[in-house]
């Protein structure tokens, strides 16, 4: 069932460097969620794994001195969601974190293993698009920060380096701070199915105005996207019904929908325009607006 040849369980960050280093073909598995369902299907066999169980401190969520908020990459959504600091300070990827599965899910899967996953439909990754998210890496070349929206290459693809390591996710305050946002999951099930559509929302307002806003899209595209052009339109202007409307529908104009066998390009567009002005809406609400209906 499992083709499992070896398993590896570092006690530090360098020796598991060291050990990727030196075996290319290791495979690194954190909770383990979609790697055992990958080999229970074939699709990894006689595979050796790296584990990151076992490191100290991959796993904290923190505020540092310059106001970045920092999430090990080893953190499960279970901690995402329980941590008074994400709630306190970064409550959309909260929502996001409890809408992951099923409790058991929550309590194993990983954030860093659902970004490096590389899915289009992961819940945590079009959050972290939204707070400008950047993320930590670790290779024996040093250590090297990017950008979330660099990090995407294509469905199932990330732009992990030989022998690199997720070490964690960084929130910059300018990301977070005075902000308010909603995220939102369309699925065929209620419960513990992917995403059809996945819409995250961050915002700031002013004397009934957008001074900021943030829209990213899951399973719009092959990879989670940011609706620049909405985000464009939206700034400067009233937080009235009508205008959210339209940032809805500048949203679509962003988004690479494509039939499949969950749902049709036009469904998905459908839903962009109406998710986008609900979770705007709702974003609205939360930062002390007016429920414009």
């Amino acid at each position: 069932m499992y083709d499992i040849v070896g398993i590896e369980s570092p006690d530090t960050l360098e020796a598991a460097i060291e050990m990727l280093s030196n075996n290319p073909n290791l495979k690194i598995i954190a909770g383990g969620t979609d790697v055992l369902v990958q080999m229970r299907n074939g699709a990894l066999e006689e595979i050796a794994l790296l584990s990151l169980r076992n490191i100290p401190g991959m796993a904290d969520i923190r505020i540092m001195d310059n106001g970045t908020i920092s999430i090990g990459a080893m953190a499960t959504f279970a901690e995402i969601f329980r941590s008074s600091i994400i709630n306190e300070h970064l409550p959309v990827l909260s929502e996001a974190a409890v809408s992951v599965g099923g409790p058991q899910i929550r309590n194993m899967a990983t954030i860093g293993g659902n970004i490096c996953n590389g899915a289009v439909s992961a819940d945590s990754a079009t959050t972290l698009f939204a707070y400008n998210a950047e993320l930590k890496l670790l290779s024996r070349e040093g250590e090297r920060t990017v950008p979330i929206e660099e990090f995407y290459a294509g469905p199932g693809k990330v732009n992990l380096q030989p022998a690199e390591i997720l070490t964690a996710i960084l929130i910059p305050e300018t990301g977070y701070r005075k902000t308010s946002g909603c995220y939102i999951k369309h699925s065929t099930r209620k419960a513990m199915d992917i995403a059809m559509l996945g819409v995250s929302v961050v915002c700031k307002t002013a004397g009934g105005k957008f001074t900021d806003v943030r829209i990213a899209l899951g399973v719009a595209a092959p990879v989670p996207i940011r609706c620049r052009e909405a985000e464009a339109y939206a700034i400067g202007k009233e937080t009235s019904s009508e205008i959210i409307r339209e940032i809805g529908r500048y949203a679509v104009r962003a988004s690479r929908a494509r039939d499949s066998w969950r749902a049709s390009k036009a469904y998905r567009e459908h839903l962009i325009e109406v998710l986008v002005f609900r979770a705007l809406k709702e974003a609205v609400i939360r930062d002390g607006g007016e429920d414009i209906g």
